[in-house]
């Protein structure tokens, strides 16, 4: 008897993603033609986030870099950017990543933003084409949320996606060059801290002090042009970002964590935080077993990329950019080794996260975040210990037996 076709066929995969990319590109569109002096109706500047980079290159352009941390002298330059502009932005950020942006300013803003959104999405499309092929697989890339959420949001996510992508993708045969790649991830520590884990868990020594030696040079170059002000306002304002955290003036909504979603429910900070953390322990597990036992790159990337979403309480919904690395690194897997039950769902669901995190006024908020991450992690951990069966039962290996760079 024939069996019966899994309903996510080419066919569907062929139509649906260029929908969704018109509807993406239709809403940007109309973002940008019913704004009024670069403002949208909300009065919040077209770009978002991204008027707090321009205004950060401004302030040290013209000599002011440690003024940055000052909410007030902050939003006078980001008014520069667009006179218009009702919404003041925070700066968060390390010398590290002021160091990067610290040329935007050279330009116009309208400029800058597009220098910088373009070149950090060609970047991150450059990295996914190693890892997936084929007219249907670039649709499914381009019609991918995530992407849109963080081009419109204006922020860093191509380019850490871009990093920690091609940390992975060239840790096997150039450990050095992957552990430059991690180093860099120092724009945004809590994006890098799982990457020791998965480093130390397959002994990749070159990689793990190439990463460290570069994330001290870069900061101390950051530190050193803009400034010692600059790093010890950044590291005295880590408190502070911890409170816009736990008290929802970081909306949890766009926070796809279980701390998140606690708070968003009512939950006390510790209690909380005590669930966040024992996923957070769940997530490190099984990264740590994957790196041990299985020797597939693809899910061994995938699991790193995803754990790192279920470990940090402090991840946005712009950052699951990333998340179309272990989307792709999963459906190649299943393309060439055959699916395993339930695996294409998940998929489906990680490819519309982004969307599933947007609220719906009058609806009670769901957890799609921690829930569709964590069975993300779960279909990346199963089929690991599949492969790691497999190879055991081919090679004749223990399945503990674990292989190290060289």
């Amino acid at each position: 008897m024939k069996s019966r076709e899994h309903w996510l066929n080419s066919k569907r995969l062929s139509f649906y993603p260029p929908i969704f990319l018109i509807f993406f590109f239709l809403i940007g569109l109309g973002s940008w033609l019913m704004s009024k002096n670069m403002v949208d109706l909300n009065g919040i500047a077209l770009g978002g986030d991204f008027i707090a980079f321009w205004a950060a290159s401004y302030l040290a352009l013209t000599g002011h870099a440690q003024d940055v941390f000052n909410t007030s002298v902050l939003f006078k330059a980001q008014q520069i950017a667009v006179p218009a502009s009702q919404q003041g932005y925070l700066w968060l950020y390390p010398p590290t990543f002021f160091l990067m942006i610290l040329p935007l300013a050279l330009l116009p803003y309208k400029a800058a933003y597009w220098a910088f959104m373009l070149s950090t999405l060609g970047a991150c499309l450059l990295v996914l084409q190693r890892i997936v092929h084929g007219k249907t697989a670039m649709w499914c890339i381009a019609a991918f949320s995530g992407l849109w959420v963080n081009l419109l949001c204006g922020q860093n996510a191509f380019l850490t996606a871009t990093l920690a992508g091609a940390a992975l993708l060239s840790l096997e045969r150039r450990p050095v060059l992957s552990g430059l790649f991690i180093g860099l991830l120092a724009i945004k520590p809590h994006l890098a801290v799982l990457f020791p884990v998965a480093l130390i868990a397959i002994g990749a020594w070159r990689a793990l002090i190439t990463a460290a030696v570069t994330a001290f040079t870069f900061t101390t170059i950051g530190t050193i042009t803009l400034g010692t002000t600059v790093l010890w306002r950044f590291l005295s304002n880590l408190g502070y970002a911890r409170f816009l955290l736990e008290n929802g003036l970081i909306h949890w909504s766009n926070i796809p964590t279980l701390f998140a979603f606690g708070r968003l429910i009512g939950i006390p900070v510790p209690w909380a935080y005590v669930l966040h953390f024992v996923i957070a322990l769940g997530a490190v597990t099984v990264l740590w077993y994957v790196w041990r036992h299985c020797q597939d790159w693809k899910l061994r990337s995938a699991a790193l990329m995803t754990a790192t979403f279920l470990v940090s309480p402090y991840v946005v919904t712009y950052d699951l950019v990333w998340i179309a690395f272990p989307i792709a690194w999963l459906a190649s897997s299943g393309q060439d080794k055959g699916w395993l039950p339930g695996e294409r769902e998940v998929l489906v669901a990680a490819w519309l996260l982004p969307l599933l995190m947007i609220p719906i006024p009058g609806v009670p908020p769901v957890p799609f975040g921690p829930l569709v991450l964590c069975s993300l992690l779960w279909i990346t951990f199963r089929r690991s210990a599949t492969s790691s069966m497999t190879e055991a039962a081919t090679t004749g290996a223990h399945p503990d037996q674990n292989k190290t760079l060289p």
